[in-house]
């Protein structure tokens, strides 16, 4: 099914300067991954305290933006320039379900979102990317499937926060698409374990 994933080669590709600078300098994967999980908690923890301001909504979509940047860039460091390591892994599944954690709780204070719907968003979603590390588990490869992976819903929380603070997203309108995409999240779970077990049957 559709992902942004999909365009994540193309995405890779405008990023490989960046990454191989990173790399004559030293730079890890590890440093990267947890540069973005700072970055998440401090933009969580800006959304929780000043969730009333319409300037913090919009820096949102920029914020993840230069996550999804960030996971990218760890990812082919450590791949492209032979640097991966055991930690590096659990860092990289840890970080990413923490980081959306965090980033996506805190929504659950802003007006014209729904908290519930904001919490259960969060837990499939960490249901979601479990689903994807148990591919490898059983013999399979790591599932990204679509729809709705962790750069849709990335996608989708910076455009309900622009769309918030521009006001052309009401509370009704924000409340049918976070039902929608708490929906396709669940979809997405059974598609990783339906695509994980054909891969080993």
């Amino acid at each position: 099914m559709a992902s942004i994933y999909d365009i994540k080669p193309q995405f890779q590709n405008l990023l490989r300067p960046i990454v191989n600078r990173l790399a004559k300098t030293g730079i890890t994967p590890n440093q990267v991954t947890v540069s973005a999980m700072i970055l998440s908690f401090v933009t969580g923890g800006l959304i929780a305290l000043y969730y009333d301001h319409p300037f913090i909504l919009l820096w949102v979509p920029v914020v993840m933006f230069v996550r999804m940047a960030l996971n990218a860039i760890d990812g082919m460091l450590a791949k492209e320039h032979n640097m991966q390591t055991p930690l590096g892994n659990i860092l990289n599944e840890l970080g990413d379900v923490v980081s959306d954690a965090v980033l996506f709780l805190p929504f659950a204070f802003v007006p014209g979102f729904s908290a519930p719907l904001i919490i259960a968003i969060v837990i499939v979603s960490i249901i979601s990317e479990m689903t994807g590390v148990l591919g490898s588990v059983i013999g399979a490869s790591r599932r990204y499937d679509g729809p709705m992976g962790k750069s849709d819903r990335a996608f989708i929380f910076g455009l309900l926060a622009l769309g918030a603070v521009i006001g052309f997203l009401t509370g009704w309108i924000i409340t049918v698409i976070l039902g929608l995409t708490l929906m396709l999240i669940i979809v997405n779970i059974g598609v990783r374990v339906n695509r994980a077990l054909k891969e080993v049957v």
